[in-house]
C-alpha cells in the first residue's frame, strides 16, 4: 500500500493529485498544440470544482495562475492572463508594525482615548456636547468591564486624567443609569424557578 506520506508533496493540495499528474503530464508533451488543448481541459476540469465560480473572471484567472505554480512555471503556452513571475511569489511580505499605544485604563479602549484628544481640540459648544458622550460612554465601557455599578465621581475623575484636566463635566451633568447599561437591566440575578402547581386531570 503506498501513503500520501510516501508520495510527491502536492504544490497546491486543494485541487487534489490528479489534478497534479494531469499538470506534471502537460509538461511533458513536446508538441504545443496538443500542450494547449491538453492545458485547456485541466483548466476545465479544475473549474468544474467550483462551478457557480468557473465563469467568474477573476476566479478563471486564479486557475491560469495555480496551473502555472502547480507546473513549476514550465508552461510555455497561450494564456488569457499574464504568467505570474515567480520572482515576486518568492518575496517575503514586508514586516507589519502594530501599535505600540500605552493605554491607561484598558477597561476604555484606544477609541475613548481618540475621543478625548479630538475633543480638546473642538470649539466650546461642541467640545461640551462630546465631552457628556464620551463621559457616559466611559460609564458604559467600565460598567461591562467590572459587571457592577460605579460612583460618577470616578469617571469624571478618570476624564479629568485622561485629558489632562483639559476636558470637564459640568456640576449638573446627568449621566445615564447605570440599570439601562446592563442587558438585564441592572437586574444580574435570574428569578428563582417557581414550580407550577401540579393539576389532575379530571
Amino acid at each position: 500500500m503506498e501513503y500520501n506520506t510516501e508520495r510527491e508533496q502536492l504544490i497546491i493540495p486543494e485541487y487534489g493529485r490528479h489534478v497534479q499528474k494531469m499538470i506534471n503530464h502537460a509538461t511533458t508533451l513536446g508538441d504545443k498544440a496538443d500542450q494547449q488543448k491538453c492545458v485547456d481541459a485541466i483548466i476545465a476540469f479544475m473549474g468544474q470544482m467550483n462551478p457557480h465560480l468557473r465563469d467568474v473572471k477573476e476566479f478563471t484567472h486564479k486557475l491560469w495562475d495555480h496551473l502555472h505554480i502547480m507546473s513549476n512555471f514550465k508552461l510555455d503556452i497561450e494564456s488569457p492572463y499574464t504568467k505570474p513571475e515567480e520572482a515576486k511569489l518568492e518575496e517575503r511580505p514586508e514586516k507589519m508594525t502594530y501599535p505600540g499605544n500605552n493605554i491607561r485604563f484598558s477597561y476604555y479602549g484606544h477609541t475613548i482615548e481618540t475621543m478625548i484628544a479630538t475633543a480638546i481640540n473642538m470649539e466650546d459648544e461642541k467640545k461640551e456636547i462630546l465631552t457628556g458622550m464620551i463621559a457616559n460612554q466611559m460609564k458604559k465601557s467600565y460598567i461591562l468591564f467590572n459587571e457592577s455599578s460605579v460612583d460618577n465621581n470616578m469617571i469624571r475623575l478618570h476624564l479629568k486624567q485622561m485629558s489632562n484636566s483639559q476636558l470637564t463635566l459640568a456640576d449638573d451633568f446627568e449621566f445615564i443609569r447605570s440599570a439601562s447599561i446592563r442587558p438585564d437591566g441592572g437586574n444580574s440575578k435570574k428569578k428563582p424557578y417557581k414550580k407550577k402547581p401540579y393539576k389532575k386531570k379530571n
